[in-house]
């Protein structure tokens, strides 16, 4: 079916049109010509972007309301954006991690490294979450899921339309099953030797990091025979790992009530839950108050929220990075490893490390950086979109 003609938006003449020829995704609307015309455009509409010379750059989706004002789709301004062309992307995206994992839990589609930008899949076996996080793709969202559904076999397909990415595009928080039924409960997940479980429905983001799988295995690595800390632990990611790869003893520190107790629940389908023990309450207090009692760990991980999630929050975000290590550093033994994560794309990893650094000599140790980890290979980066390397893992012996 052939497309009906699209609305051309342009370059100003001081913007790079080469940026965008290299593979830059986004246009900001600092960059564009946004006359009355353009700002009268339907929100997650296709458009054809030239540059100041008319000349073609590509297909793409406009958002007025947004800072990113242009999100490119394809290089192509003849391509047809159906349900074929969802279905050739996902495809793409599925053969990568198909060759990765085993059995079908992963980041299926991580935005615009994957070639849809915004969009964010999380599958757990039949059921698929997907983050509609760009106008664009929630206006097309009964076309994206019925390319999903035609290419995983997916049973139920679920619309997780919460977080601050979609109030920067304009768009309403909704949360529900738009194919199939809804799941009974919390999912089982396998993962490094152990089984976590995701609640998809009413957990934090899709219901589990899976970027993290990297970092949780190699920590378990130097968990064998350990007493291990994991604080700000979910549902007990890298503890659980921790003791599938052979911990004597796990803590999980976290605020939440429910991620705990999906934690226990973990443990228990792990059957470590001998060796496994929860603790609710604030991080900080937590780390003050088993520090008060010399509690000592052979293996300490920190993996926070996002402290510093825009470039305005950097600096608080830093000390707050800073205030982790320090209160740490102390709980672990001579000789033990300490693990500091971020997920903060706006704080890059110089920035981050030095943080860490100093609330490790704050808190009166000296540390040896032994491996910087990063997100796993089913959340690519785009090399041109700094922002989408965003985690960080930190392993320093101490």
């Amino acid at each position: 079916m052939k497309q009906l003609p699209l609305p051309i938006v342009r370059l100003r003449p001081n913007a790079k049109p080469q940026v965008i020829r290299h593979g830059f995704p986004w246009v900001f609307a600092n960059e564009m010509v946004m006359d009355r015309r353009t700002k009268g455009l339907s929100h997650g509409g296709l458009v054809i972007l030239e540059d100041a010379e008319r000349k073609p750059l590509g297909l793409g989706t406009i958002n007025p309301k947004s800072k990113i004002a242009v999100r490119m789709l394809d290089r192509d301004t003849e391509a047809v954006i159906d349900q074929a062309w969802f279905a050739a992307r996902i495809q793409t995206a599925l053969d990568h991690r198909a060759r990765l994992y085993p059995d079908p839990f992963y980041r299926l589609i991580h935005a615009e490294a994957d070639g849809l930008p915004g969009v964010v899949i999380d599958r757990f076996g039949d059921v698929a979450v997907v983050q509609p996080n760009a106008s664009w793709a929630d206006r097309m969202f009964d076309m994206l899921s019925a390319a999903l559904v035609e290419v995983t076999g997916c049973t139920t397909v679920i619309k997780n339309g919460t977080g601050r990415a979609r109030s920067l595009e304009g768009l309403d928080e909704e949360m529900a099953v738009t194919t199939g039924p809804a799941p009974s409960g919390p999912i089982p997940v396998p993962m490094n030797g152990a089984t976590y479980m995701a609640d998809v429905m009413g957990g934090q983001k899709t219901g589990l990091f899976f970027d993290q799988r990297p970092n949780h295995a190699f920590a378990a690595q130097l968990a064998h025979g350990a007493r291990v800390l994991d604080v700000f632990s979910h549902v007990g990611g890298f503890s659980l790992a921790a003791l599938a790869g052979g911990a004597a003893s796990a803590l999980a520190v976290d605020g939440s009530a429910p991620a705990l107790e999906l934690a226990q629940i973990g443990a228990e389908a792990s059957g470590v839950a001998d060796r496994f023990e929860t603790r609710q309450g604030d991080a900080f207090d937590v780390l003050e108050a088993l520090g008060k009692a010399k509690e000592r760990f052979d293996v300490v991980i920190c993996d926070p929220p996002a402290f510093a999630p825009s470039k305005p929050a950097i600096e608080k975000g830093m000390r707050a990075y800073e205030r982790v290590a320090r209160l740490a550093t102390p709980l672990v033994k001579e000789g033990g490893y300490l693990v500091l994560c971020s997920c903060s794309h706006a704080a890059d990893l110089k920035r981050f490390r030095d943080a860490s650094a100093r609330g490790i000599g704050k808190g009166g140790k000296r540390g040896m950086l032994v491996n910087t980890g990063f997100a796993g290979p089913d959340h690519p980066l785009l090399p041109q979109l700094a922002e989408s390397g965003y985690l960080k893992a930190l392993t320093f012996r101490l």
